[in-house]
């Protein structure tokens, strides 16, 4: 089926070209970097270039040719600066024609030639013209296009309905500004949804004129950490909503780049920022907007007034947006205050609903009902199969891909978004210089090589499977440049898994250099995590070390220096363990082709460091919930980020020679505690102390071998800090365990920076 649908659009392509191809010229065999790669590609005689003579060519009164004319002629002329006229009439040399042809079969097709003639995009309709310039764009702004761009015949359709991202605004927020670059970004990848995360525990971002405390109150919270640097004071709150009509104007500017804005309002968990503002709406307890991140236990109640509340909401959110789907969130809704509540217990026993699940299912259901009467559909996180929804219910399966299977079998329509497959918070690699974030690695690999169809579904089921997202919960993400960090070049790798139906992994890093100088020409700073080079060092003996260098991908030529200056292309090439003497500053970029895919990374390696280890060089004692928190002071200057199991603050330094007596220094800093860890609390470890401030511990082998000394936390005085100790004569190679007695929280914890033996 699938080759007769490209042979159809292949024929309506013909029909609307006016010049033959070339058949004389060479075929040019320079690989393309396009992102995401086409469904169909093949390589054709010729090159056109763009210059001043060059037209782009629509066909009288074809409007919707003629928007996206306008915004090919804008790209044009940002990425080869010249201005190229838009004319109506039919297709010429030196044209570039955009035209709407209905025998372009497929939502979304499009297919273009270039060849010396000129260039030809046909589609069905404006979204398929519009991703047509898109790729024509990237031809034009492929380094290797500088001569022309090279002859292709396109024949595209995407694999997916629904690519998308999630991003949070309620836990950290955006400006109007920061949201449209990311549209910007999003339509050059072909991603067509945007999941706008506007209501949580932590802040209710969307003005609501019905209920004004909704913003007066509840988009505020006490700042967390870092975000004293944001508010200019940790007595000064965060705040931040968008009115409604900055809303309509995203709205506005997405759907410009064909892409729709789903609204996401959580109910009837994370819902305490809504009930701070009215308490009526809740438990009737009193709340503030949470600034701890996790699993607050604040619900919606179940009173006819609150689903009056709701549908008010609803109201409003539906004149803002006009996407078919509304989100409701529907996860991780703590039940103790549903449990404890007789009006609660007294509605279930009159509807007959025997546990809290099925009570959170009725209260979905009748959301569902609600947004259907206005015709629209819900969709939700994969709880809400707890209960009985609306069969035209949507489930986005977050809870590994249990949920899309149970959904998809059960007939409904699902969305991939997996944890911690498809989540942005987590982090890309192991480096020592990564941001804040979740250490369970999601590497660039791992996005691309996630199947968005799960084994468990069948065939004839996997059609009910509308594409998959990237999502990114922004604890650790406080400001623009973080949200960057994350986001690319993983969104690159979503963008091709969700268009492209034939995966290349290889062949998508080859075209990542371009794609890495597309994000440097819109202001983009993506991570380099994939490439970033890892240089680790081992003693040798007689003053010397020897030093092993190595990337996450392994593509390119790692490069090097030991001279002080950064590497360039000319710098030796890294092709195995080289001995460097002490001390000596290793230095190492990765190269492809001559371009830096890497920022340079520097090791001083001297009988100190040698002897050193940070906490993400050391080893966790259990995976509980690791994270890698930020210092809400500077230390030295800087804000530091510390690797720790926030349930077990216990750390082990494996493999470490002792060889006679040591003494020990060991960098602390006390930390705000600020995680809502709900029943998860009872399995945070605690370890008997001696004191109110606890000791670290430092142990021979396992964290019940014998106690090799410790050291009074006291002494940091409740701050950053570096503490000595002296370690007992040992002989031969044993492993450290290095703990902190107490127990973290509830309002602070202790946390290791690096581990210095002397």
């Amino acid at each position: 089926m699938r080759r007769i649908l490209l042979l159809a659009m292949a024929t309506g392509l013909a029909a609307c070209a006016s010049q033959p191809r070339q058949t004389t010229a060479p075929v040019d065999t320079t690989p393309l970097s396009l992102i995401p790669m086409p469904a169909q590609l093949s390589r054709v005689p010729g090159h056109f270039r763009i210059d001043a003579s060059t037209k782009i060519a629509t066909a009288a009164g074809d409007t919707q040719a003629k928007k996206v004319a306008t915004q090919l002629q804008g790209w044009l002329r940002q990425a080869r600066g010249v201005t190229v006229p838009i004319v109506e009439g039919k297709p010429g040399a030196g044209t570039i024609w955009l035209h709407t042809e209905a025998s372009v079969k497929g939502i979304e097709a499009y297919a273009l030639d270039v060849d010396d003639k000129g260039v030809r995009i046909a589609a069905n309709d404006e979204t398929g013209l519009f991703y047509g310039a898109v790729t024509l764009w990237q031809l034009a702004t492929d380094p290797a296009a500088q001569n022309g761009l090279p002859g292709v015949h396109i024949v595209d359709k995407p694999r997916f309905e629904w690519r998308g991202l999630m991003l949070d605004s309620s836990r950290h927020f955006q400006s109007v500004s920061e949201i449209e670059h990311l549209l910007d970004q999003m339509a050059m990848h072909k991603l067509n949804t945007f999941h706008w995360h506007l209501t949580d525990d932590q802040g209710w971002r969307l003005q609501i004129e019905k209920y004004p405390k909704l913003t007066d109150v509840a988009s505020c919270r006490t700042p967390v950490g870092p975000d004293i640097a944001i508010t200019g004071g940790a007595d000064k709150p965060y705040c931040g909503f968008y009115t409604k009509e900055e809303a309509k104007q995203i709205v506005a500017y997405a759907a410009e780049r064909h892409i729709t804005v789903v609204p996401e309002i959580e109910m009837p968990g994370h819902a305490q920022a809504a009930v701070a503002a009215y308490p009526q709406y809740g438990a009737g307890k009193k709340h503030t907007v949470s600034a701890d991140w996790g699993v607050n236990t604040a619900l919606f109640n179940v009173d006819d007034g609150t689903f009056t509340f709701l549908e008010d909401v609803l109201d409003e959110v539906m004149d803002i947006f006009p996407s078919t789907y509304i989100h409701v969130g529907g996860d991780e809704a703590a039940k103790d205050e549903w449990e404890h509540s007789p009006k609660v217990q007294a509605k279930m026993k009159s509807l007959g609903i025997d546990d809290e699940e099925k009570m959170q299912g009725w209260f979905v259901a009748r959301i569902g009902e609600y947004l259907e009467q206005h015709h629209r559909r819900l969709i939700g996180w994969d709880e809400i199969l707890d209960g009985k929804v609306p069969a035209s219910a949507t489930v986005m399966s977050w809870r590994g891909t249990a949920g899309a299977i149970k959904a998809a079998n059960a007939g409904h329509d699902v969305v991939m978004a997996p944890s911690p497959n498809l989540y942005m918070d987590y982090l890309q690699s192991s480096m020592a210089d990564e941001p804040a974030g979740r250490p369970n690695i999601q590497s660039l690999e791992s996005v691309y090589k996630f199947e968005p169809v799960p084994a468990g579904i069948p065939a004839d089921k996997a059609s009910h499977v509308l594409g998959e997202q990237i999502t990114l919960f922004t604890e650790y993400q406080p400001n623009w440049q973080r949200v960057q960090h994350a986001l690319f070049p993983r969104m690159a790798a979503l963008a091709e898994r969700t268009w492209t139906p034939i995966p290349d992994w290889n062949g998508f890093l080859t075209r990542l250099p371009a794609q890495f100088s597309r994000y440097r020409a819109a202001g983009i700073m993506p991570a380099d995590s994939a490439f970033a080079v890892a240089i680790d060092a081992k003693a040798a003996g007689n003053d010397k070390a020897t030093v092993t260098l190595s990337s996450q991908t392994g593509y390119g030529k790692i490069r090097y220096s030991t001279d002080g200056t950064p590497p360039t292309a000319q710098s030796p090439e890294y092709t195995g363990p080289f001995e460097v003497a002490l001390p000596s500053t290793v230095q190492a970029i990765t190269f492809a082709n001559g371009f830096g895919l890497s920022g340079p990374r520097s090791e001083t390696i001297d009988a100190k460091s040698l002897l050193r280890r940070n906490s993400d060089e050391l080893g966790l004692c259990s995976s509980k919930l690791p994270v890698r928190v930020e210092s809400p002071t500077l230390v030295d200057g800087v804000r530091p980020v510390y690797k720790v199991d926030i349930m077990d603050t216990c750390w082990t330094w494996k493999g470490v020679k002792l060889d006679g007596r040591y003494g020990v220094a060991i960098s602390v800093n006390k930390l705000p505690f600020n995680y809502a860890l709900w029943k998860d609390t009872a399995g945070i470890v605690t370890r008997k102390a001696k004191s109110r401030d606890g000791e670290i511990e430092i142990h021979q082998d396992t964290c019940d071998g014998p106690k090799l000394t410790t050291i009074p936390l006291a002494k940091a005085k409740g701050g950053p800090a570096t503490l000595d100790g002296i370690l007992p004569k040992r002989e031969g190679t044993h492993d450290l365990c290095i703990l902190i007695t107490g127990k973290p929280g509830p309002s602070t914890f202790w946390v290791i920076g690096d581990v210095q033996l002397r």
